[in-house]
């Protein structure tokens, strides 16, 4: 369910309504910090029908002007009512999106499936994928993907999920990506943008496939700046013993981590806890989703630091943290900081780097 609120709640010209109780109201909207519309429904709602209310908030959003989307979560869903007929004389897009169903991720591209979107061949420039509003680095990935494709003349097309809703039925023909467990099969996909070997690959292939792209001052500044991570990182490995470290997140986001840090700090990546489905991984890793089984792994793996969420962050004892997957709760963000891109990775390291120091310091 939250999955699917944050790619259609991502749309300006869209209106999404969470018709279930106040708490399946209440989690995504203080995840997403998005305007949400609910149905808050009651217990007599369970008993005698939900299709009242339900009709009376659709009502309160017909003159908007937006795409109105309503979102099933468990109760209606166990309930088996028939939404579908229930708004028969509206252009409503309906999203059966219970929690039982799937994680974020499914419920994310469902939304995006039903949403059907259209790619256009006169439409210049490339789409970016992989924005997600419950990724914490999502803007700023969008920010500094759209600085990139500047610095190189490459028009941005449609960003998936974070644009005009009717730049679904038009959005280019080539895509690359900020986070593949949220990407969006849109048109020819030519790469990542995690991590400055993923970037560089992605920036050559945007070379050749675009007539009249400057693409030199980003792999000039991406040279520079790996240069600067490099002799930073060499600097604190000369004070510092390389850390060993255990990941919680997304594959997408684990698997960058755990590169970046075994490549530029001799990292000993211990353990990669998935957020979502296995992946192949050439670091030991599965599928953790309990907080029992977290402080298990964190326990036995015994790293010196440990990435992930508020959840991992409990758990962790007196450990180095760095949080980098939702939800991250008792922190004020206001910056949009990214993961993707050439500023990507610097935050990640400065942050990584900072939280190693200090928690070695605070321990000596």
């Amino acid at each position: 369910m939250t999955g699917a609120a944050a790619c259609l709640a991502g749309f300006d010209g869209m209106s999404v309504v969470i018709h279930g109780s106040s708490g399946c109201y209440y989690y995504p909207t203080t995840l997403l910090h998005a305007p949400l519309h609910g149905t808050f429904i009651l217990e007599n709602e369970v008993i005698f029908g939900s299709e009242d209310r339900l009709r009376e908030v659709i009502s309160g959003l017909i003159n908007t002007g937006n795409r109105i989307a309503v979102i099933t979560t468990c109760v209606p869903a166990i309930l088996g009512e028939d939404i579908q007929s229930m708004l028969a004389e509206h252009d409503v897009l309906l999203v059966d999106s219970p929690g039982f169903s799937g994680d974020v991720e499914t419920g994310y591209h469902k939304a995006l499936s039903l949403l059907a979107p259209q790619t256009d061949a006169g439409v210049d420039g490339v789409n970016i994928d992989g924005v997600c509003l419950l990724d914490p680095f999502c803007r700023g990935n969008v920010q500094e993907i759209r600085r990139l494709l500047g610095m190189a003349s490459i028009p941005v097309a449609t960003v998936f999920c974070r644009d005009a809703l009717q730049k679904t039925c038009a959005a280019a023909t080539c895509t690359i990506g900020t986070n593949s467990d949220f990407s969006s099969s849109i048109g020819e996909y030519l790469g990542g943008t995690l991590g400055f070997a993923t970037l560089r690959a992605t920036f050559e292939k945007l070379g050749t496939a675009f007539e009249g792209s400057e693409i030199d001052p980003v792999l000039k500044e991406l040279s520079k700046q790996e240069e600067e991570t490099v002799r930073i990182c060499d600097k604190f490995l000369r004070r510092f013993d390389p850390p060993s470290a255990v990941i919680f997140a997304g594959a997408s986001y684990a698997e960058f981590a755990a590169q970046v840090l075994e490549h530029y700090l001799d990292a000993d990546i211990r353990f990669i806890g998935l957020r979502n489905a296995d992946r192949p991984s050439r670091y030991p890793s599965k599928q953790v989703t309990g907080l029992k089984e977290a402080k298990m792994v964190i326990e036995t793996n015994n790293p010196d630091l440990v990435l992930g969420s508020s959840f991992e962050r409990s758990v962790s004892g007196s450990r180095a943290f760095y949080g980098i997957t939702p939800p991250l709760r008792g922190v004020v963000r206001l910056a949009p900081v990214p993961l993707a891109g050439i500023n990507g990775t610097l935050f990640f390291m400065e942050g990584v780097l900072n939280t190693c120091m200090d928690n070695s310091r605070l321990h000596t």
